[in-house]
C-alpha cells in the first residue's frame, strides 16, 4: 500500500515512518505542497494520505473536497494538533474516506489509525469521539487568538489578499496561509465571509471599518 505522507512537521515525520516500516506491504512517499500531491495521486490514487490539514497548503475544506471527489479511491488520514468540530462533522458527513486522528493520540491509536484506513475503514480517535458526542452548550467559545492572528484577521476582513498581507507583514505566503488556517480552525469557520462576521461579533474587528 502506498502512503503519501503531506505533513510537514519534521518529527512527526520521523514518528511516522517508523510506524510504517512496522506495517508489512506498505511503501510512503514524501509530498512537499499540494501540486505534488497532486501529481503523485495522478500516477495512484489507491493510496492512503497522512494530512496535516493545518499546516499543508490545501485552503480550506472545500478544496480538500474537490480533490477528495477527484480521487474517490484515495483515503485520507487526517492527522493535526487540532481541528474543530464543524469541520470535522462536516468532513465525516462528506465521505465515508475520512478518518480523523489528533497528534496527542498515543501511539497505538496513531498505529490503529494507519492500519484502518489501509484497510479503508474510517478511524476516529476517542480524543475527538469525546468531544464529537459532547451535547453542544449552545454559547459561544471564548475566542482565543494571538495579536498576530488578530492583526491577520483584521486585514482579511478588510478584504486584503494572503498575498498582500504576506507583503505587508514581510512574510511569507506559506507563514500567512498558515495563520489563516489556524484563525478559521480556531474560529470554528469554514471561509473569509464567515470569519469575518464571526470577529465582527466578538468585537475583534471594529465595524466602522469593515464595508459590509
Amino acid at each position: 500500500m502506498k502512503i503519501y505522507l503531506a505533513d510537514k512537521q519534521d518529527i512527526t515525520r520521523a514518528g511516522l515512518i517508523h510506524i510504517i516500516g512496522s506495517i508489512t506491504g506498505t511503501e510512503y512517499t514524501y509530498t512537499e505542497d499540494k501540486n505534488e500531491l497532486l501529481e503523485a495521486l495522478k500516477s495512484q490514487q489507491d493510496a492512503v494520505v497522512i494530512l496535516d490539514y493545518t499546516l499543508f497548503d490545501i485552503n480550506d475544506i472545500e478544496e480538500l473536497l474537490v480533490v477528495n471527489a477527484r480521487f474517490p479511491k484515495t483515503r485520507w488520514l487526517l492527522f493535526s494538533e487540532n481541528l474543530s468540530l464543524d469541520f470535522v462533522r462536516r468532513i465525516l458527513a462528506s465521505s465515508n474516506h475520512f478518518s480523523i486522528l489528533l497528534k496527542e493520540s498515543p501511539m497505538s491509536e496513531i498505529r490503529e489509525a494507519i492500519d484502518f484506513t489501509i484497510q479503508n475503514r474510517r478511524y476516529i480517535c476517542q480524543s475527538m469521539t469525546e468531544m464529537l458526542l459532547q451535547p453542544e452548550s449552545g454559547e459561544e467559545e471564548t475566542i482565543k487568538l494571538t495579536k498576530t492572528e488578530t492583526e491577520i484577521l483584521k486585514d482579511i476582513a478588510l478584504g486584503m489578499t494572503t498575498k498582500e498581507i504576506a507583503a505587508k507583514r514581510f512574510s511569507s505566503f506559506h507563514t500567512i496561509n498558515t495563520h489563516r488556517k489556524n484563525i478559521f480552525r480556531k474560529l470554528g469557520v469554514n471561509n473569509i465571509h464567515e470569519a469575518t462576521m464571526y470577529a465582527l461579533r466578538a468585537g475583534l474587528v471594529d465595524s466602522a471599518e469593515y464595508n459590509i
